[in-house]
């Protein structure tokens, strides 16, 4: 008989690789047992007795990614050494068949099933190209050969490449028994501990064919103030599962003290966005694919220690419920703030949906928003005056040209104001809209909001405007069509005063003096453009041209893959663009959209966003007080160089991790409190716009589908491709720590993520900083992670640096205009403000 794996053995081995189940990582790394760049990460030990030429072997690896064509190195651990005659029968994820020349006769030999090599373009964005060979069948060449191969175990490079009972996949006939057992039923439940995350689409895992595994009974244990995360496996046997529901009855201990349905959530149905909207998240299931949901429940802080019981309901809409029961032992000392600090345990899950810094409170040095008389908002150095259809009649600047302090004469940007044309086809006039004026909605410190209605008989555009502290005004303008029109053109007109449009930065042209004039048109496959800065040093207005399906691209290397949504309204299919040159008196920004036909009740939006800059006069004082470290050395040689700030990247034993600043967390507060003993600040790498595989959280996150992670072609280094299969898009690596990133899809709920984690390292790590590696983000997550970084008078630096985004790959875009709204919170007395003068100086050179 061949050698194969018998059930009993496969059994023991799942046992084993039980008790290391996914949780804490292992810090510093482990020893890797072999290269797995020329070997893989995966292999078999077989031992071979007797005194033999060839060794025949079956061994069920039960690996999803081996293919029939895969090459198998095999290493002679006598003379470690690959055996060079190996011939191949049938392989497949389930298993392989195969024979070798056994070079040593008698001894151990390693099956290496899975080897690649590492192309891609450099050593930072790798690919593994895993070995393959012709798909020819020679194994029945061999005769006359004794089977004396017999697995002793599997074995994987190290703990985080190891394929857990999650990952061993079960056989084509072990899915069929399971379907016959359960013939009947439409989909099946399998309940999961959080120590054993699901990883499969398409695949099974074996443990879930074993007996009874479609559990209606699942045990776990937490402490009292903590957040118990568990997960549902899904699997739809017969058709695709539609709106999928998860409730909670609440659970009682045998007292009757009760844990409320209210402590119950489940990231996947139901969540909060990174705005702090509520949300509710359809979710459907393909016939026999895997979906996880990740569930949990906030345990009450003094709650009584006990097993706690309660029904877990799962209701697609067009199949029957189902239901388990929960238990959960409750012991132990309580949690001590919710055991976020064990981010192994899923409990940090909850800050997906977190809420913290939402409210626009006003940031320092910027002052409260006031709103004088009817029509007018003063803010830091600035001023808006309103017209009655709610567009700005007027926009003031007071700094002067040296930006270190204000006039008290205002320097005008608008030579008139803000307004549409609406041309009507037929005869190509304006049609003429009247206004009911402005009302204010809100009038508060960080925000003021107004809205207009200008109506004719044909059409009504209704306007929303908003102003926050910062300068950053936001519109919804709605163009409702009150009887079916034929149109040659909607367009907004911006007409500068002359003297204050000598810059411009945008629109496909690198930052510099204004050309005469510029003719562009919407072009989103290939470029990264919806606006243009124009101005002067102390007095400009950026604006960026928006619908309400806008969603921000991808950034630095990545836009062709997520570009921009061409706008319905501005787009208009292409017909759209803007032209800037001299009309009149002014420099006219015409922002058209073109000829097109409206049907009566037909909404466009042509909404818009302006920034007035500059947003505050320089601190020179500060400014030039700050003399950075940007490297990872012992304080006391950063103290003797003279600097007095220290920006930790990452890829170094302090923050190994790209943009998860949550490992080596013992390490970075030891070095900050040294750092801070000795007068120094320290600053961190971490962003946003891709992060590591190192994540906790990755599981629960991966489960979300491309809510947090972009789809994409996948590939990248072995780790991704052996566990995340693919759909995703492979970032930065770094090879020393094996730190293989994965790109964040854009805004989601990794920002609320991002602000709690930003909160938790300034309160327990004592951060002084960021230092962003560009910025994946909007300006609502830069202000929310600068109220938690300033908090309790903490200084809250954020220094950015950024990539020349004026390339083919990013969509020919200029790096400051693309995060300029992210400029106006993350100033302070840090770099960013040199980054902004650095800016002006570029552009007026």
């Amino acid at each position: 008989m061949c050698s194969k794996i018998t059930t009993g053995l496969f059994t023991f081995i799942l046992l084993s690789l039980s008790s290391s189940l996914w949780g804490q990582h292992h810090y510093p790394p482990q020893q890797q047992r072999w290269n797995p760049d020329s070997l893989g990460n995966q292999r078999a030990v077989l031992q071979v007795s007797g005194k033999v030429p060839w060794v025949k072997a079956s061994v069920e690896w039960r690996n999803r990614h081996v293919s029939p064509n895969q090459e198998l190195i095999i290493v002679d651990s006598t003379l470690n050494k690959p055996v060079e005659q190996v011939k191949y029968g049938s392989l497949s994820p389930e298993k392989g068949e195969f024979a070798f020349e056994a070079t040593s006769g008698a001894g151990i030999y390693y099956v290496y099933y899975l080897p690649y090599h590492l192309g891609g373009r450099s050593r930072n964005y790798p690919d593994a190209l895993y070995r393959t060979r012709e798909p020819i069948n020679d194994l029945n060449k061999v005769k006359g050969t004794k089977n004396d191969a017999k697995l002793l175990r599997f074995d994987a490079v190290d703990d985080f490449n190891r394929n857990d009972p999650m990952e061993v996949i079960a056989t084509s006939s072990e899915v069929e028994q399971l379907k016959r057992k359960y013939r009947k039923d439409t989909y099946l439940i399998f309940p999961e501990d959080r120590s054993l995350p699901i990883k499969m689409g398409a695949y099974l895992p074996k443990r879930w064919t074993i007996d009874n595994r479609e559990s209606r009974v699942l045990s776990g244990e937490s402490r009292s103030g903590a957040f118990y995360a568990f997960q549902i496996g899904l699997w739809p046997i017969t058709t695709a599962l539609n709106q999928v529901q998860v409730t909670c009855t609440g659970l009682k201990n045998e007292k009757g003290h009760l844990i409320s349905t209210a402590a119950f959530t489940c990231i996947n149905t139901n969540g909060v966005s990174y705005t702090g909207d509520s949300l509710q998240i359809a979710v459907t299931v393909p016939k026999q694919q895997v979906q996880a949901l990740w569930c949990g429940i906030q345990l009450p802080k003094g709650i009584e220690k006990g097993i706690y019981e309660g029904w877990i309901h799962i209701k697609p809409a067009n199949a029957p419920e189902k239901r388990f029961l929960l238990k959960l032992k409750v012991d132990g000392e309580e949690a001590i703030e919710g055991d976020v600090d064990k981010p192994w345990l899923q409990t940090r899950l909850p800050w997906l949906n977190s809420t913290l810094a939402q409210e626009n409170t006003v940031i320092k040095p910027y002052t409260p928003l006031t709103v004088e008389g009817d029509t007018a908002i003063s803010l830091l150095g600035r001023k808006v005056i309103l017209a009655p259809n709610g567009f700005p009649k007027q926009i003031q600047t007071y700094f002067t040209e040296e930006m270190t302090s204000m006039s008290k004469q205002p320097n005008n940007l608008l030579f008139e104001p803000i307004h549409f044309h609406m041309q009507r086809l037929a005869d190509q006039k304006d049609i003429a809209l009247i206004s009911n004026g402005i009302s204010f909605t809100q009038k508060k410190e960080g925000t003021v909001v107004w809205k207009s209605v200008s109506t004719s008989d044909v059409l009504q555009m209704d306007v929303e405007g908003s102003l926050e502290f910062d300068g950053f005004l936001h519109y919804t303008v709605r163009v409702i069509a009150l009887k079916a029109i034929d149109l040659s053109d909607i367009a907004m007109h911006i007409p500068y005063q002359p003297d204050k449009a000598t810059y411009l930065m945008g629109l496909g042209q690198k930052g510099g003096y204004r050309p005469e004039h510029i003719s562009w048109k919407w072009d989103v496959a290939h470029k990264n453009q919806d606006g243009a800065w124009i101005g002067n040093v102390n007095a400009g207005l950026q604006f960026s041209l928006r619908d309400e399906q806008y969603a921000r691209p991808l950034n630095t290397n990545f836009y062709l893959q997520k570009p921009l949504v061409l706008p319905q309204s501005w787009g208009n299919e292409n017909k759209g663009g803007i032209d800037i040159g001299r009309k009149g008196g002014s420099m006219l920004v015409n922002s058209y959209s073109g000829k097109r036909h409206m049907q009566q009740g037909d909404t466009l939006y042509y909404s818009f966003n302006l920034l007035i800059t500059p947003f505050h006069t320089l601190d020179t004082e500060a400014q030039w007080s700050e003399r950075y470290f940007h490297a990872y050395k012992p304080v006391d040689t950063v103290k003797a160089s003279g600097a007095n700030v220290i920006n930790i990247h990452h890829g170094n034993a302090l923050n190994p991790y790209i943009n998860y600043p949550f490992v080596a967390t013992k390490e970075m507060k030891a070095y900050i409190d040294a750092a801070h003993r000795l007068g120094l600040q320290v600053k961190i790498y971490n962003t946003i716009r891709e992060v590591s595989n190192r994540m906790y959280e990755l599981y629960p996150v991966r489960s979300l589908g491309q809510e947090v992670f972009s789809p994409g072609q996948g590939k990248g280094y072995s780790w991704l491709q052996e566990h995340l299969d693919s759909n995703y898009i492979a970032a930065w690596y770094v090879p020393t720590y094996q730190d293989a990133a994965i790109i964040n899809s854009g805004m989601n709920r990794w920002h609320n993520y991002y602000v709690e984690g930003m909160n938790w390292l300034v309160k327990h790590i004592g951060i002084d900083g960021i230092y962003l590696d560009d910025v994946a983000f909007d300006r609502v997550t830069m202000k929310r992670i600068k109220r938690v970084m300033t908090q309790e008078g903490h200084s809250g630096i954020i220094d950015l640096h950024s990539a020349n985004q004026f390339n083919k790959n990013d969509g020919f875009n200029n790096s400051a205009t693309f995060i300029w709204s992210t400029f106006l919170t993350s100033t302070g007395s840090g770099s960013v403000n040199t980054s902004i003068m650095k800016i002006m100086v570029r552009i007026s050179s």
